[in-house]
């Protein structure tokens, strides 16, 4: 049919509704009651603008208004709504399309990693557009201390069966020759803390020899980290910098995925 030929944007829509969402963004986003001025002049409307469609939003159950404060807040309809898009969202879907497009700004090989029952799982891998000598493919289980994935979920992954092994590789990196992981908890806190702070983690050259890597965490609308966004490639071509391209570019991608899996920042 013609109509379904047109534009998205040129489609005939309901004007009143696309004027009325932006008093359920700021409320989604604010993440607390709020009084109607305040509302309305973050949304950027008049009060009394706003007041006429927080009372159609109150009837269908997308706001409700507290009677003793009068602030207003998201409604059980608005609930319903995020659970049962929560509830549709599979993470390796959503972030597929934005590693591939992380993939070709970058020009560098990029991956994508979960916690599986084994450690921290590859399971999905888009190769560089130059030649880079990586022996790791889709379904590799990476070490915790050696890799930048393996340190990402170390740093950001809440888990019983990660501690445990954790505490096993700490003392296999003891009794070895290799100085490049920590080998006391000590050590690994101190990695840990300057990973937080940054919001990702890195290798340099920690698995193989000559190659540089970054890996950012992704996480769920509850605030659980799902996945690891991770880049790498050759340390003459990959500085190991974290306000670098890359690393900033790794980080962008990883905070993408978790808006749009629902995640928001404290500050929001």
């Amino acid at each position: 049919m013609l109509g379904e030929d047109k534009d998205e944007n040129s489609r005939q829509g309901i004007q009143s509704i696309e004027v009325g969402v932006p008093l359920l963004r700021v409320l989604a986003d604010h993440g607390a009651p709020m009084m109607l001025r305040d509302l309305a002049r973050e949304a950027g409307m008049p009060a009394a603008k706003a007041h006429r469609y927080l009372v159609s939003f109150m009837r269908t159950e997308l706001v409700t208004q507290d009677p003793i404060s009068g602030r207003y807040d998201l409604g059980n309809f608005a609930l319903d709504l995020g659970l049962a898009s929560l509830a549709r969202l599979d993470a390796v879907r959503v972030a597929t399309p934005i590693l591939d497009a992380l993939g070709e700004e970058t020009g560098e090989t990029v991956a994508l990693a979960v916690w599986g029952n084994m450690g921290p799982t590859i399971v999905r891998w888009v190769e560089s557009k130059r030649p880079v000598t990586v022996n790791l493919r889709t379904g590799a289980v990476m070490p915790l201390l050696h890799s930048a994935i393996g340190l990402c979920f170390v740093s950001f992954f809440e888990s019983a069966t990660l501690q445990r092994q954790i505490e096993e590789e700490l003392q296999i990196n003891a009794r070895g020759a290799d100085t490049r992981a920590p080998i006391t908890r000590a050590q690994l806190d101190t990695l840990i803390a300057d990973f937080r702070q940054h919001g990702m983690s890195r290798a340099v050259g920690s698995v193989i020899p000559g190659i540089n890597a970054f890996s950012a965490p992704v996480f769920n609308h509850d605030g659980k980290m799902v996945l690891a966004i991770t880049g790498l490639g050759p340390a003459g071509l990959f500085p190991p910098n974290w306000n670098g391209p890359m690393a900033k570019a790794i980080r962008a991608a990883a905070q993408t995925v978790s808006r749009q899996l629902g995640w928001r920042t404290p500050s929001a």
